[in-house]
């Protein structure tokens, strides 16, 4: 059986033309306000100042670009879809495509064609784009990554065997670091210490943390220290729990946008098995949301031709004031379904959803209201 897609007309072409022209004017209006006020100040600042070269300076901006597109090419086709097909309906366009039975979904398919390129690249840019992005800025302005973390080794129980505070950590060299031996005992709901080992330096191998130049401290069962020793070396973390504690530590003080899908994945696996709750619901989240928020340009060009349709005589103004809004709206809330997450006090799978299914039933609510 052969399939047999769509026949490619002229009135497809014509649409998908003039969508595409007007959303990428958007998407660089969005981009230029987006970048303007501080990323653009502190590019200026910088390359005046000497801290880096012209040169530099433009690929700092050009590094900057592919998290700041993945928000504003959804903007950019609302606005870009919206200003043509009230362009349409302006000139009474739209009415002869009624007129020669053209259905809504019908005069809206190269529109979504459209928006599904849109969320390729969305997606693309977000699991690809982004991270080789901050991957290069690290690298052109020298940027050495330095950690402070806390990892506590539990057992199959939840009770803690070992706490190790990292003061600083650079790669894979340590500094400073405190080690908290817990006994097996536990008093009054605190666990107790059997020893605490301070260390002026330490590595991470891949198979297990050693630390050097270590001072240990003996605790009694009463909770004061009986004796002091020196140790040259000794090894706090082995096998997969070294393994899990530096993936832990690397990540904490990553952006998830700098991280791929696929190591973003493993990394939310990681953080359920350690039981780290708000880490988890606030990652999990996240990840969903690379998934799900690239459709979103799908819904929003579907609104935008929504909004875009309107009477001869109608006030222009009202369908792009609701349509700034939307945007407006979406991107500030964000932030506080991230919080809903990470608190547990909605499951991330809503957080990452509801977004999207409160646009299919603006949607359906506008469609309604046009009596299309």
């Amino acid at each position: 059986m052969k399939l047999k897609f769509p026949k490619i007309t002229i009135y497809d072409k014509y649409i998908f033309k003039q969508v595409t022209m007007a959303s990428l004017v958007a998407v660089l209006l969005f981009t230029i306000v987006w970048i303007a006020p501080e990323m653009l100040l502190n590019t200026i600042k910088g390359a005046l100042s000497g801290e880096y070269g012209f040169k530099t300076a433009i690929l700092i901006l050009i590094y900057d670009l592919p998290k700041i597109l993945n928000s504003t090419f959804p903007g950019g086709l609302l606005l870009g879809v919206l200003f043509t097909f009230d362009k349409l309906s302006k000139d009474s366009e739209m009415t002869i495509f009624r007129a020669v039975g053209m259905s809504f979904p019908r005069i809206i398919a190269p529109v979504v064609v459209l928006s599904l390129f849109f969320t390729a690249i969305c997606f693309v840019m977000g699991d690809r784009g982004t991270p080789h992005a901050a991957a290069k800025m690290q690298a052109i302005q020298g940027v050495v990554r330095s950690t402070q973390y806390i990892y506590t080794q539990k057992d199959e129980t939840g009770h803690p065997l070992a706490s190790v505070i990292v003061s600083k950590s650079t790669d894979k060299n340590l500094e400073n670091v405190i080690v908290l031996d817990f006994a097996s005992g536990v008093y009054q709901d605190v666990h107790q210490l059997s020893n605490i080992y301070s260390a002026k330096s330490g590595y991470v191998y891949d198979d297990k943390w050693v630390l050097n130049d270590i001072t240990n401290y003996k605790i009694s069962n009463d909770g004061i220290y009986i004796d002091i020793s020196h140790l040259d070396k000794l090894n706090v973390l082995n096998g997969e729990a070294a393994k899990n504690a530096y993936t832990l530590m690397t990540y904490s003080t990553m952006k998830e946008r700098d991280i791929t899908n696929r190591d973003l994945g493993n990394y939310v696996k990681l953080l359920k098995k350690e039981r780290l709750t708000e880490e988890y619901n606030y990652n999990l989240n996240k990840y969903l949301q690379r998934f799900l928020r690239p459709f979103i340009c799908v819904l929003l060009a579907i609104l935008g031709a929504l909004l875009g349709f309107s009477k001869p005589r109608e006030q222009r103004l009202i369908g792009f004031t609701i349509g700034i809004g939307c945007i407006f709206l979406y991107y500030i809330t964000l932030p506080c379904f991230d919080v809903l997450a990470e608190k547990g006090v909605f499951h991330p799978v809503i957080t990452a959803t509801f977004p999207l299914l409160a646009f299919i039933i603006a949607i359906r609510e506008f469609y309604k209201a046009k009596d299309l």
